[in-house]
């Protein structure tokens, strides 16, 4: 009989949970919660210092802007990814008379600006692309014009507005600018999701991020617009030839299928061609002078 009692005893002891089951069936679900939410904040706060934390002071645009790549590094960068712009759009146009025209006044444009003695490594590239109608330009002084747009320019003016304003991309850092804040906008969006553990808020925040960085976009261009209008004038040029430009870029992209304005990174050109008046004017307050080159 107390054999039969202490096997019942052992039998009841082992069908209930120990310590280490009790510890197992306790809800975690709380706790990893807050280990998210503190790792997420400490993410937010470390993105958020480092991006505050990076500030230098640009003479050519008198702003305090937030970069995170030195001038060489910029330099380094724009040569990176030189042979993959040029790939993507043909390689070089093979006429060099029409580079060496392009290299004429890209370079007078930055000697009458001052820009020479400057840590950027200047270059002028006429790109064999007869399609797509663009410029653009990469950290550091590389500078590119397609032949679709090349073609579609009529005078000399024109084409120191175009180069105008991709020189004025460089100087102002507007790239290193950018690559700040989508380091930014990254760390944040990291630690909502972290915090969050929720792919829906996660894509949210992405969203309301590419949102703020087109922002900044659009008023990258209106800069470079305005201090190309001043390198224009420096260098000899009417600025009032950037007003043409921006007619022949709203007439590539046609008046149909446009994104608005909010939504796209180039502010829509008519609104940058009553900028570009905005700044002739301050440029010459007295009125355009006769004899500058059209």
């Amino acid at each position: 009989m107390q054999a039969a009692r202490r096997n019942r005893q052992s039998n009841n002891n082992s069908s209930r949970p120990g310590k280490e089951t009790d510890i197992m069936l306790r809800p975690r679900g709380r706790s990893n919660g807050k280990v998210r939410l503190i790792i997420g904040l400490v993410i937010a706060a470390f993105s958020l210092f480092s991006y505050f934390t990076s500030t230098e002071y640009n003479e050519e645009t008198g702003e305090e802007q937030r970069v995170t790549l030195s001038p060489d590094e910029e330099v380094a960068l724009g040569l990176q990814a030189k042979p993959e712009m040029m790939q993507q759009h043909g390689g070089l146009n093979p006429d060099p008379q029409k580079q060496a025209f392009v290299d004429e006044i890209g370079w007078k444009l930055v000697r009458a600006a001052g820009l020479e003695d400057t840590p950027w490594q200047w270059e002028f590239h006429l790109l064999d692309d007869d399609q797509l109608v663009n410029a653009f330009a990469l950290p550091g002084g590389q500078v590119f014009i397609t032949d679709a747009l090349a073609n579609r320019l009529d005078t000399e003016g024109q084409f120191a507005g175009v180069i105008g304003h991709e020189i004025a991309h460089v100087v102002a850092r507007h790239g290193a600018q950018r690559l700040a804040k989508s380091q930014l906008t990254s760390g944040l969006i990291g630690a909502v999701a972290v915090a969050s553990e929720s792919q829906q808020t996660a894509a949210m925040a992405a969203l309301v991020a590419n949102v703020v960085n087109m922002k900044y976009g659009r008023e990258d261009e209106l800069q470079s617009d305005r201090l190309g209008v001043a390198y224009m004038s420096d260098a000899g040029y009417d600025p009032r030839s950037m007003v043409r430009v921006m007619e022949i870029l709203a007439e590539a992209g046609g008046s149909g299928g446009r994104p608005p304005e909010f939504f796209s990174t180039h502010p829509n050109p008519d609104n940058r061609i009553e900028r570009i008046r905005e700044a002739v004017a301050q440029e010459f307050p007295d009125g355009v002078p006769e004899g500058l080159i059209p």
